[in-house]
């Protein structure tokens, strides 16, 4: 059951981050083994925004698609996504964005936990690596958007 959790802080507005974070249609540009991603829907209801995303992640000859719902909430500058379908048992993951000082600090946490044993042992220790990197892949994105 790995789980990881970062609070970093960053150059970039709490408003610049969460935006960067919601864009996911992006993440296949700049995410480490992020693949692809496709938004299934898309609903708008008082003020946010209820995604249905599948992502492709890939690792040497290992691809597998999973289906996360992505509540993405600007007035609270949060956004939770929550597993439906693919390899694994569960996922949770969590983004939070408060100011700090000039910027903001990002907190981002995930648990998970494969179906397969198997996948798990080959592909668990990539993705603690890969999640380990997010937050780093998602700063550096926004050092290139932003400046």
């Amino acid at each position: 059951m790995p789980k990881f959790e970062t609070h970093r802080p960053v150059k970039h507005s709490p408003k610049q981050m969460y935006d960067l974070v919601a864009d996911v249609e992006k993440y296949p540009e700049f995410l480490p083994l992020c693949e692809a991603l496709t938004v299934r829907s898309r609903k708008e209801r008082d003020g946010k925004t209820l995604l249905i995303a599948d992502m492709t992640v890939g690792y040497k000859a290992i691809r597998e698609t999973f289906t996360t719902q992505v509540l993405l909430n600007p007035e609270e500058l949060a956004i939770d996504v929550k597993y439906i379908e693919g390899p694994f048992r569960y996922l949770d993951n969590r983004w939070r964005f408060e100011p700090a000082g000039e910027g903001c600090k990002v907190h981002f946490f995930i648990d998970y936990e494969f179906k397969s044993r198997i996948l798990g042992a080959v592909m668990g220790s990539m993705f603690d690596r890969a999640f380990r990197m997010f937050a780093e892949a998602f700063e550096a994105r926004a050092d290139r958007v932003y400046g």
